[in-house]
């Protein structure tokens, strides 16, 4: 039997080689640093929505998480989008539009 039939899918395998084994560890370190410049920027979006709606941060986590849902656009787009529009007061009108019925309380 093999051990390794049973073991989880996320569960990286060693490879056999350093030279794979610094390959996987620099596409690891490349998606942490992605991932913490997303996080980075749905904080600040939400900072936006809370100053602009006068929301909780639950509350404009919530809005982001639903507009981004609504128009099939990924969070950290419309997180970007909504730090962008703190900035310039600029948003596009798709996600202006779900942005400002969800403000408004319409579904």
């Amino acid at each position: 039997m093999d051990i390794r039939s049973h073991e989880s899918p996320d569960v990286v395998q060693e490879p056999g080689n350093p030279a794979d084994q610094v390959q996987q560890l620099q596409a690891k370190v490349a998606q942490l640093e992605r991932a913490v410049h997303s996080h980075a920027v749905i904080d600040q979006a939400i900072g936006v929505v809370i100053a602009a709606g006068r929301l909780t941060p639950a509350e404009a986590w919530d809005l982001l998480r639903e507009t981004s849902m609504r128009t099939n656009t990924k969070l950290r787009h419309v997180a970007d989008l909504a730090v962008t529009l703190g900035v310039t007061g600029n948003l596009t009108a798709d996600i202006r539009t779900q942005l400002a019925r969800r403000l408004n309380g319409e579904n």
